[in-house]
């Protein structure tokens, strides 16, 4: 079955108030205020945040969720929540739901209020860590054993426990690790009925929360035409009214800032997503290529067609590691030759640090890294400011041992007297060590990890849904061989043709393009080929990197292996997560008729 078995007309409205752990104020108040919701959810947990909780949680156990979600977001609206029926879904547990429940229940009291809050309870596999390794088990991107220690490992649960908790009559449900469209999907299930073989309605449900799952991400925030968005101080958060069949329109609060807009929908869409005809989630497999998306009015974007397939028989475990410790160091040059001298002044705090080491008997660095920012050194071979004036010199090293770098980061304020005309610095003071958390994945058993759902005294177990044989998607044809007309070819940047944006899933980066024009699709293909964006980014880039097409957007979407340096709090460069490498790869020159010229 790939149809929803409910025939309900009715529209779930939902709104999306967060995207990350240190999101706006604004967003919780912006949308309970409307009068247009039903739901509000929260997304909090990036894999990077994930490893943020782990490391609080080592130093205060009771603590480990996003104190945001509570302190903040619920402190600023959970009376009218209450007052006006509004059903809240947030996956703000992180490591620690009930510690994050408890904290909202004394709030709320300290309000008059009770409202019922159900916890989603399961994700932490911890107990399970001594068997997996003895098992073999080993991290699904470096293919290495798991650790001798880890500080958490959490499986990314589904919807299907949200939406047992609002059955159960929750008016605020909290999750811990879970899939971040999993706090739009569970609304959805528990609303229209879908179950487990709905898999087209599971998907389009899936997509919605992709959608949102980012807050103002859906409503201008990173579009590729900036200067086009109005009013960024004033944004409105997204909203999206669902239907039964999975098909939903995506507008934002009246009057707030913003823009609602097809190309920054297809935007995210695309962001830190793999293959797009298999977009794997606990609850389904999605299909992503035939997806339309129609503007339906300056303020109403239409979204439909996604597909659905059975999901696999496993979780991915999001574990992180302590792994030694790091210190960053940072000055600001100024002056002529600014990157020169930055550059030698990083080189000699690393020269000075290392004999101190070796003085004292301590081993080398494990990791050392110079980074000048305003020196495009990001972008290689294609940068193009080497005569920048100001540029801020950034120093990262990695250490086993927390005292090694103590002695880096005394040897970061003398460079300011010692040696560099024209070095000072942004008023931080000496930097601290702190704690080098490693992520890393894996794969486990559904059956393995039992999912339920705790309210009080009541405790309700969410069976497995039953695993179904998956099935291959048909592949969609590929665009329309592009054939060059026989005239003069000019080059133009690639942002006149395409929208872009990009993300990361660990130590992959992808970015998504989408034509400015369906018919300049073809061309785009010809053009912007896997081995042109690996020779682009070979400075970078150290694995393959894989091309997808979804032609119902007009787009593809590029996977860059191996391409930040480890992904998230592994990583060392100013750009762990591959945020601005879709800004990057729009510089890339790209030749076209010169009669399209006058079109760009």
């Amino acid at each position: 079955m790939t149809q929803s078995t409910s025939h309900t007309r009715k529209t779930v409205r939902i709104g999306g108030a967060s995207g990350f752990w240190g999101d706006s104020m604004v967003g919780a108040p912006q949308l309970v205020n409307s009068g247009l919701i039903d739901y509000l959810v929260f997304d909090y947990l990036a894999e990077t945040t994930m490893a943020i909780l782990a490391a609080v949680r080592a130093k205060k156990p009771e603590m480990g969720y996003a104190t945001d979600f509570v302190d903040i977001a619920m402190k600023s609206v959970l009376p009218e929540v209450m007052r006006r029926g509004i059903k809240v879904v947030a996956n703000a547990g992180g490591m620690n739901p009930q510690g994050c429940a408890n904290a909202l229940q004394a709030l709320a009291q300290s309000m008059g209020l009770s409202p019922k809050i159900a916890v989603v309870e399961g994700d932490d596999i911890s107990a399970l860590l001594p068997a997996l390794r003895d098992e073999g088990t080993r991290d699904m991107f470096r293919d290495e054993p798991l650790p001798g220690t880890l500080l958490s490992a959490n499986a990314y649960l589904g919807a299907m426990p949200v939406a047992r908790a609002l059955a159960a009559g929750a008016d605020i449900v909290i999750t811990g690790r879970g899939v971040d469209s999993a706090v739009t999907l569970g609304p959805l299930i528990h609303e229209f009925g879908w179950t487990a073989s709905d898999y087209d309605a599971l998907a389009g449900g899936s997509l919605a929360g992709h959608i949102i799952e980012c807050g103002c991400q859906a409503t201008g925030g990173l579009h590729t035409d900036w200067q086009d968005v109005p009013d960024w101080p004033h944004i409105g958060y997204p909203i999206i009214d669902c239907q039964a069949d999975g098909s939903f329109e995506l507008g934002k609060t009246p009057g707030t800032g913003g823009i609602i807009l097809r190309a920054a929908v297809a935007e995210q869409l695309l962001y830190e997503i793999g293959d797009p005809g298999a977009y794997l989630l606990p609850d389904v497999c999605c299909d992503f290529r035939q997806v339309k998306i129609e503007q339906v009015s300056a303020e109403r974007v239409r979204v439909s067609g996604a597909q659905g397939r059975p999901p696999s028989a496993q979780y991915k475990v999001s574990a992180t590691a302590m792994d030694g410790y790091r210190c960053t160091g940072s000055m600001v040059i100024i002056g002529i030759d600014a990157a020169a001298k930055a550059r030698r002044t990083g080189q000699a705090i690393l020269a000075r640090s290392r004999e101190l080491l070796s003085q004292m008997g301590l081993p080398d660095f494990s990791r050392a890294v110079i980074e000048l920012l305003g020196a495009e050194t990001l972008y290689g071979p294609h940068a193009r400011a080497g005569s920048a004036r100001e540029v801020m010199l950034r120093v990262v090293v990695n250490h086993p041992m927390k005292q090694a770098l103590d002695i880096f980061a005394r040897e970061i304020a003398p460079s300011g007297t010692s040696w560099s005309p024209g070095t000072t610095g942004p008023g931080a003071g000496r930097p601290s060590a702190s704690p080098h958390i490693q992520p890393l994945a894996f794969l486990i058993d559904k059956s393995r990890v039992p999912a339920q759902v705790r309210m009080g005294d009541q405790v309700w177990s969410v069976p497995e849904a039953p695993v179904a044989t998956p099935r291959p998607a048909p592949m969609p044809p590929l665009p329309v061989p592009w054939v060059d007309p026989e005239e003069e070819q000019v080059e133009v940047p690639l942002i006149r043709l395409a929208w872009a944006r990009s993300g990361d899933k660990g130590d992959i980066s992808n970015i998504g393009l989408i034509a400015r024009r369906p018919e300049w699709l073809p061309l785009l293909w010809a053009r912007v080929t896997p081995e042109v964006v690996k020779a682009y980014f070979a400075h970078l880039v150290h694995g393959p990197v894989e091309r997808f097409h979804l032609p119902g957007i007009d787009a593809m979407n590029l996977l860059l292996h191996e391409a930040l340096d480890g992904g998230g709090p592994a990583s060392s460069r100013n750009d762990p997560l591959g945020k601005g490498m879709g800004q990057m790869l729009l510089d890339l020159p790209v030749r076209v008729p010169r009669s399209m010229v006058g079109m760009l």
